[in-house]
């Protein structure tokens, strides 16, 4: 498998392919598409991440030291954008996800790119992943 900092590397390289940001939008809502999406029994609530305009549900299984990640939302964008960060994450051990530096949403440009309240989405469904990662590791 690769790790976190292989795939980012991935990432921007495929970002790279794509002159306009118009069509980088356009790669993004393809890989929303293309993600395995969440369960509707994990739809709920408590996988709901905070301070997103629109719903993100984010849920992560421990098996062994590695977190798998599933997730949805009812936005397209904002599906490609959680579906970019569990790209890099899903199936990483613990402590590296708990640890990681997510270089390539500054690479690629999104944080820019994405409107005020889209790029706030961005920082909480980062900082959800974190909070399930501690949380995780505090049982483990």
């Amino acid at each position: 498998m690769s790790t976190i900092n292989q795939i980012q590397q991935e990432i921007v390289e495929e970002f790279e392919f794509f002159d306009q940001w118009m069509d980088k939008y356009e790669y993004i809502i393809d890989l929303g598409k293309k993600m395995p999406l969440i369960e509707d029994q994990f739809k709920h609530e408590e996988n709901l991440v905070p301070g997103c305009q629109s719903r993100v549900w984010l849920h992560a299984e421990l098996e062994s030291d590695r977190v798998n990640f599933s997730a949805d939302s009812d936005a397209i964008i904002t599906k490609g954008i959680i579906a970019l960060l569990i790209r890099v994450l899903s199936g990483q051990p613990l402590e590296e996800i708990k640890n990681a530096d997510l270089y390539f949403i500054d690479k690629i440009g999104l944080k820019e790119h994405l409107s005020p309240t889209r790029s706030n989405g961005l920082v909480n469904m980062v900082a959800k992943i974190r909070s399930i990662a501690n949380s995780l590791a505090s049982l483990h």
